[in-house]
């Protein structure tokens, strides 16, 4: 039996905030084992031109993520939900091994397990380089401190 990972479907607004908060706290941690474990042994993804079919697969997937996007720090703020389902925006900021800044903007489409585990993920992505004084994230690695504010409030 799979483990219970609250908030669960179906989303109110509350929950669905605290999910796609609870989603970039764990992407801004880089740990793609502890990660994986949000989404189901099943999962499917679509993650830009490379499609995941389940854990273990987006498991390897974030790895490679986030051994190539050095100094990442990630923003995701929620978009729409209904039922067991949930829309984001999110922008992200990272440095290649060149020292080369990026910057990455999308959506993603995310639908849930009646156990709060994500069985699919679909996420359209664009990137572009940017000069180190572009950049907007500037928090310690890690999480996004409680009073860092959002995208909205950013003016992104």
């Amino acid at each position: 039996m799979s483990a219970i990972r609250p908030p669960l479907p179906p989303f109110t607004h509350e929950t669905a905030v605290a999910k796609v908060r609870a989603a970039e706290d764990g992407w801004n941690g880089r740990d793609a084992a502890k990660v994986a474990l949000a989404y189901s042994e099943d999962t499917s993804w679509r993650n830009r031109a490379e499609f995941a079919q389940g854990r273990a697969a987006a498991q390897a997937l974030l790895a490679r993520k986030w051994d190539k996007e050095l100094d990442y720090r990630l923003i995701k703020e929620l978009w729409a939900f209904t039922g067991n389902r949930i829309s984001v925006r999110f922008r992200y900021e990272y440095r290649d091994d060149s020292n080369q800044w990026h910057v990455a903007y999308g959506n993603e489409q995310w639908e849930f397990e009646a156990d709060g585990l994500m069985r699919r993920r679909e996420a359209s992505i664009n990137e572009r380089p940017i000069d180190e004084s572009e950049r907007r994230f500037f928090w310690p690695l890690g999480p996004r401190p409680a009073d860092h504010p959002g995208l909205t409030e950013m003016g992104l």
